[in-house]
């Protein structure tokens, strides 16, 4: 499954450097699909969802840093344990139940991001 940043969050941006597919923005901050991926124009991700790599895409939340679903792998591929989980201080990158994704999905989406 995917990381969710909880409300707990005290925004201070340990998490974001660590993500390797750019999936962690700081509230209230537009996003893209092209940003730390391969991807560019329109995409249609494996499961089903569809962006253009370049638009400008709501945050997620304005409040708190938050973490895109269809970039996260879980640091699959990249490392042992999600490195923002590993040093965030106050332990709000948790699971997202929302988002249940198998270990193969996770290297597949890992995958389809950087053109591998």
């Amino acid at each position: 499954m995917a990381i969710i940043i909880t409300d707990e969050c005290i925004n201070c941006g340990a998490c974001e450097p660590e993500c390797p597919n750019t999936a962690i923005y700081e509230g209230a901050e537009d996003w893209t699909m092209e940003q730390g991926t391969e991807l560019s124009g329109d995409v249609v991700f494996p499961n089903g969802n569809s962006y253009n790599a370049e638009d400008d895409q709501e945050p997620i939340s304005d409040e708190f840093y938050f973490i895109v679903p269809d970039k996260c792998t879980e640091c699959k591929g990249f490392h042992d344990e999600p490195q923002c989980a590993a040093v965030c201080p106050v332990d709000c990158c948790v699971p997202d139940e929302d988002h249940e994704e198998s270990e193969e999905t996770l290297l597949e989406k890992k995958a389809f991001l950087h053109n591998e």
